[in-house]
């Protein structure tokens, strides 16, 4: 039975107006509108998740205000590109204490060649230098800069050097290099990506 046959009889179940329409069996029709739910049930929802959604405001204006001044950080200081070549600490620990011995008043930097040789083809060269040349790439963290020239940049782009101490030798190494295949055990030589 639909609730146009009721007719006049038809007994409003919520309390908010509903009546059947004239015009077909199912339509319904309504002469008021948004009262399903009592006042007070509407006052006392709205009491109960206003706390609530407070809350949720306070808290995203919080995050809201800390990654605004974590963006602020960042833009002041130059992001890494990925194609920087990075020291770990321990090759900055190394190098300050190679500069605080050396007692010179001039800075040294850290110089990192590729030459062809060594058993894959290709070897890195440390060296300790005074200055850098004109077609030099220079990549410092915490005081101490790395040096590279432009033609072995191409073979070391987002490799990391690190200082390592073994039973057989202590020395700076290049522990990662994406342009690299592979290379030696003692990671002194290494092939190139073809």
């Amino acid at each position: 039975m639909s609730l146009a046959s009721l007719g006049q009889g038809f007994i409003d179940p919520y309390g908010d107006g509903w009546q059947p329409s004239g015009r077909g069996r199912n339509r319904i029709r309504s002469t008021k509108r948004s009262k399903r739910y009592p006042l007070n049930i509407k006052m006392s929802l709205i009491k109960r998740i206003t706390p609530f959604f407070a809350a949720r405001i306070r808290e995203n204006h919080r995050l809201l205000s800390s990654s605004a001044s974590a963006l602020r950080e960042a833009s002041s200081s130059p992001l890494p590109s990925p194609d920087d070549v990075h020291l770990t600490d321990s090759c900055i620990q190394r190098m300050k204490e190679l500069q605080a011995s050396e007692g010179s008043c001039t800075e040294k930097l850290l110089r990192l060649s590729v030459e062809t040789g060594g058993c894959s083809g290709f070897q890195y060269v440390f060296d300790l230098d005074d200055k850098a040349n004109s077609d030099d790439r220079i990549f410092e963290r915490d005081g101490v800069k790395l040096v590279v020239d432009n033609i072995s940049y191409d073979f070391v782009k987002g490799a990391t050097v690190d200082y390592v101490e073994e039973l057989i030798r202590s020395a700076f190494q290049v522990t990662t290099n994406p342009s690299a295949v592979g290379g030696c055990s003692c990671k002194s030589s290494f092939m190139v990506k073809q």
